[in-house]
């Protein structure tokens, strides 16, 4: 099972978006996996009876589609870095290209290129792009000599604020969940946009078989993390839930239904693995609504 899930926040469009990806994406699944109760606060009337979590695979890699309003939307800061590796086709590179290609046209319909597709220094064929629902990819023809890489990884972009805290915030993360390590890490050789000599300027972690890649934004961007994409730790018990939530929880008016955002703002859920079926049980919105931390007692 896999421990820690990206969520990316929708507004109103949600069960759209995954059919969508379904479409464009290889080897993808979507499905909407629970609904709004039919009764709801009046501030979310207009989702009663309405998707609320859609549950979408690319590749056996699992994201949550969170059915909302507008009050979050993604930006740069988390990403989702596609590694298109000859060797998942035959060896063939030319099919690779081929196929990150044709990805990039559907991506690029409605979206935005953040970097156009083209050869770079780390890739002979790399690209940068928000879709229309403003989630961003990066797109890598990768070397099929290098180590081995899942086709998804999330990448997280310490900018604003934070520019400079991403080995910190990679070493936390390392410590605190079982089994994880740094993996490989390049450093910037000099100052890059606000991002000082010696910062991050590509590096990446594993939390058990998941891999996420980290950097500090060298571009001098503005790009803030938020609770429009987080990431959802999956916990076998409360005893793992409070471990979690009471290492990570930095920012008191974040927690609310599991919620949290850490010292560098990056949003987490800490939830129990059985929360679908907590949520079957009567009254649990109701109940969920009224908590910062989720205590599986309190169902």
């Amino acid at each position: 099972m896999q421990k820690i899930i990206p969520n990316i926040w929708y507004t109103g469009n949600a069960e759209e978006a995954g059919t969508y990806y379904a479409a464009i994406f290889d080897d993808t699944t979507t499905a909407v996996t629970a609904r709004y109760p039919d009764e709801v606060p009046d501030w979310q009337a207009e989702f009663a009876g309405a998707p609320l979590v859609v549950d979408v695979a690319i590749s056996g890699y699992h994201l949550t589609l969170i059915n909302a309003g507008g009050e979050f939307h993604p930006n740069p800061s988390i990403s989702f870095m596609l590694n298109f590796d000859p060797l998942m086709f035959d060896g063939d590179a030319a099919a690779a290209r081929a196929r990150m290609d044709a990805l990039w046209a559907h991506l690029t319909e409605g979206g935005t290129a953040l970097m156009d597709i083209d050869e770079y220094p780390w890739s002979k064929r790399y690209g940068w792009i928000q879709d229309r629902y403003g989630v961003s990819w990066q797109l890598m023809l990768t070397d099929p000599d290098g180590d081995p890489r899942p086709f998804v990884i999330p990448q997280l972009m310490f900018s604003a604020g934070v520019v400079g805290k991403s080995r910190e915030a990679a070493t936390f993360y390392t410590e605190l969940f079982d089994d994880a390590a740094l993996g490989m890490i390049a450093e910037y050789p000099e100052p890059s946009g606000n991002a000082p000599e010696g910062s991050i300027m590509f590096g990446e972690f594993c939390i058990g078989p998941q891999w996420f890649s980290m950097m500090d934004d060298g571009g001098g961007g503005d790009n803030p993390f938020t609770p429009a994409v987080s990431l959802e730790v999956q916990c076998k018990d409360q005893a793992e839930i409070d471990r979690y939530w009471d290492a990570l929880t930095a920012v008191p008016e974040a927690e609310q239904c599991g919620w949290l955002a850490d010292k560098w703002g990056v949003s987490w859920q800490i939830v129990p693995a059985n929360m679908g079926e907590l949520m079957q049980r009567p009254n649990a919105y109701e109940h969920m609504l009224a908590m910062k931390k989720i205590v599986i007692d309190d169902f």
